[in-house]
């Protein structure tokens, strides 16, 4: 796919410290560019980073019609970079705009554009331990009129960010029993603004009462686990791994969905269905080994050191040979290439 490059005049690379940085600020020095309208996609552009331009009568700003990725570039041993389940993205992304009645990016556009602009962008991926270079393919609606109608405008861009790790301890987090997340028939499986918009209220309630993120549970009865606040929830229950099904109300994770490949490879019992408050909190009374954990794309695997339910505070434990690390360390090890990538996660370049 031909697609024009704009370079930088100069990288701002330079002047970055890899040593002390704030996640999500400090962009690379380009941007994939893409627009549609009348029912085509226009010439996408890789170009220097810039500020966009929008009506204030863009639909994007009145109705919700905004769709997101997130997904990681790391760097292998001998400069070899790898972007990580490339096509689960893209198929995710997809995914969503149907949802969100907005044009399907060409997949062409998402991997091939990706793939450019972070082969432009190689020299920003740090091979120190723990360090990526984070992607945000987006799309807005851009169309410049008022009207309950889905726009006949788009803009796709994907910008990037180098990371270190998201959570720097383990997570003290309380299950939420009064908001909800999603509901069903919603549009919670879709990463979509909206959703995380409406997420904000509760947890920033949860961190005045001390809470680092938030369990949620379901709309109808708030007996039963769905997701964490920026991850999905995973359980280790005396050694079978348990996490809420993927469906309307529960987001399909790429790393939730790699981290149960791999359990079920290096054989860890796995169960994907309902998970009632009652059912963990019997666990927990009655002394079961239970490890507890959010995986999602920026955390990877982040550990919970407490969980809050009603007026009880129980422990998990995350000690250093927890199973959930030992899952982080062989889905870290085929990303940075030192195990054989079995499943064809890794985009190499």
């Amino acid at each position: 796919m031909q697609i024009h490059i704009q370079k930088a005049e100069k990288s701002r690379l330079e002047a970055f410290n890899f040593d002390n940085f704030s996640f999500g600020i400090e962009t690379t020095d380009h941007i994939l560019v893409a627009q549609y309208a009348q029912n085509q996609w226009a010439e996408a552009k890789i170009e220097p980073y810039r500020e966009i331009s929008l009506s204030p009568l863009a639909m994007c700003f009145h109705y919700g019609q905004t769709v997101f990725e997130g997904l990681k570039a790391y760097k292998q041993s001998a400069g070899i970079i790898n972007i990580f389940r490339l096509d689960k993205h893209a198929e995710r992304m997809n995914k969503s705009l149907r949802r969100m009645c907005m044009p399907e990016v060409p997949r062409e556009l998402f991997i091939e554009g990706t793939k450019q602009l972070v082969n432009l962008e190689r020299n920003w991926i740090s091979d120190k331990e723990g360090y990526s270079l984070y992607l945000r393919p987006f799309m807005i609606a851009t169309e410049s009129r008022l009207g309950l109608v889905p726009s006949q405008e788009y803009l796709f861009m994907v910008v990037a960010t180098p990371m270190a790790s998201y959570y720097s301890k383990p997570l003290k987090v309380k299950v939420e029993r009064e908001y909800v997340r999603a509901v069903e028939g919603g549009a919670g499986a879709a990463k979509n603004g909206g959703n995380y918009g409406a997420a904000f209220y509760p947890t920033i309630q949860a961190n005045t009462q001390g809470y680092d993120q938030i369990l949620w549970t379901d709309a109808q009865t708030h007996n039963y686990f769905e997701e964490s606040g920026t991850m999905n929830l995973m359980f280790i229950v005396n050694g079978t791994l348990l996490t809420p099904p993927a469906g309307s109300t529960v987001l399909e994770g790429v790393t939730r969905d790699s981290v149960l490949q791999i359990a079920k490879h290096i054989g860890i019992s796995v169960e994907e269905r309902p998970i009632s408050i009652a059912e963990i909190q019997n666990h927990f009374e009655s002394g079961s080994k239970i490890e507890a954990f959010g995986v999602g794309t920026a955390a990877i695997i982040a550990p919970f050191s407490q969980i809050d339910i009603n007026t009880k505070s129980y422990i998990p434990y995350f000690e250093a040979d927890a199973q959930m690390f030992v899952l982080k360390k062989h889905l870290q090890n085929i990303r940075l290439g030192i195990s054989q990538d079995i499943w064809g996660w890794n985009t190499l370049l």
